[in-house]
């Protein structure tokens, strides 16, 4: 069975899986294509991100497969969902916001039913 969240021990201290990201990935709802849910150890691209952009606490749970799109918690944020495009310059990555991660979800399942 494909495990959805990665170890306790390997999350970063200010962070905790919300239960609503579990519950998803528990009725492993994981391809919602253009957005796939990051598996195991996929969710430690915390670190590439943490490179790219050293001013903020980052962790990625989502990635969209068409771009360089990442779904993140960050630090400071509780409850938010920001979109950070990877790769661009510092001060550039910031895609989007979401108040919860239900609207995320609502917004991936909405470019689910538009992807073509």
């Amino acid at each position: 069975m494909t495990t959805y969240t990665v170890d306790d021990a390997q999350l970063p201290d200010w962070f905790k899986y919300p239960p609503e990201y579990i519950r998803i990935a528990s009725q492993h709802l994981v391809d919602l294509t253009p957005w796939h849910l990051l598996v195991g150890s996929d969710a430690l691209g915390a670190k590439r991100l943490a490179e790219h952009y050293p001013s903020r606490a980052l962790f990625p749970f989502a990635s969209r497969q068409d771009c360089d799109d990442v779904a993140c918690w960050e630090r400071g944020r509780e409850g938010q969902v920001v979109i950070i495009h990877d790769f661009a310059s510092p001060g550039w990555e910031n895609e989007g916001l979401f108040e919860s991660f239900w609207a995320w979800f609502r917004a991936a399942i909405e470019d689910t039913i538009n992807w073509e």
